[in-house]
């Protein structure tokens, strides 16, 4: 399996943009848009105060697993009402952002929760119940990014980066082969010691001790044969069919800081997407 950056498709699907002030919600500037030739744009209350309180969650005013303000209480610091703080909300929650828990209030979401974990993770077996693989390391190095791997990852070319090879296993079954590429910047102490003595998902490691939590990911799914590193490493046959998913993940500010390439062997596996 070679290192060679894959052509990850980088789309900027920014939220919405936010309004000037805490209240954000305003027309001035509908005159100035009606008298030129290009359309006016228009934010509803509800995303301007959904993209403020994405600016709480960016900022670490409110952190991954901790309690954010009452309808009530952004109502009141926002000065509008507490309907469009629900819109903004749910759609927040819909978007896995933020998590709601009946009678205590809506929760920063952190990787950590069981229904996080496997919301990264589409491969699915094709018969029993959905577990996380075992990891096992193959390599980490530190070198200087590539041209390719620095556009997507939005860094200079020549600027540090971390790069991880791993195998997933599943049932002790080798059926993952990811290469992932984090920038050198936040990742700073990140080493295959530190990465084999923690247990649980990788997302929640970086949550924890490098602040970066992952909202979004960008994939292209594409078939592939079976190279002499991914032969090895997954103990197939040279040619064997994989999947390969190319991924580029985001955390707030729709900043890229993971670039993945992943190759996955379905013969007992499948991959599971859910459209609405």
């Amino acid at each position: 399996m070679n290192s060679i950056v894959p052509s990850a498709n980088n789309q900027n699907n920014n939220a919405a943009g936010t309004g000037s002030g805490a209240g954000g919600a305003s027309s001035s500037n509908s005159s100035s848009a009606a008298s030129s030739s290009a359309s006016p744009t228009f934010s509803p209350l509800y995303q301007q105060i959904k993209a403020l309180i994405m600016q709480g969650l960016q900022s670490g005013e409110w952190k991954p697993g901790e309690l954010i303000p009452s309808e009530i209480e952004l109502a009141g610091r926002f000065k509008v009402s507490q309907g469009t703080v629900r819109k903004a909300i749910d759609e927040m929650s819909a978007e896995n952002l933020v998590v709601r828990r009946q009678g205590k209030g809506t929760f920063v979401a952190t990787h950590h929760e069981a229904r996080s974990q496997f919301r990264f993770l589409r491969l699915v077996p094709d018969g029993g119940v959905p577990h996380y693989p075992e990891n096992k390391i193959i390599e980490v190095k530190r070198l200087r990014a590539p041209a390719e791997v620095a556009r997507l990852l939005d860094i200079k070319s020549g600027d540090s980066v971390v790069f991880i090879r791993r195998v997933q296993s599943f049932s002790g079954v080798p059926t993952i082969l990811d290469d992932l590429w984090l920038p050198g910047a936040i990742f700073k102490g990140l080493t295959a010691e530190r990465l084999n003595e923690y247990k649980g998902p990788m997302y929640g490691l970086f949550e924890t001790e490098f602040g970066t939590h992952m909202i979004r990911a960008s994939e292209e799914i594409r078939a592939v044969c079976a190279d002499e590193v991914a032969s090895e490493l997954l103990h197939v046959e040279k040619g064997v069919p994989l999947l390969n998913v190319e991924r580029v993940s985001f955390t707030y500010g729709d900043k890229p800081v993971e670039l993945r390439r992943g190759l996955y062997l379905t013969s007992q596996h499948h991959y599971r997407n859910e459209l609405s």
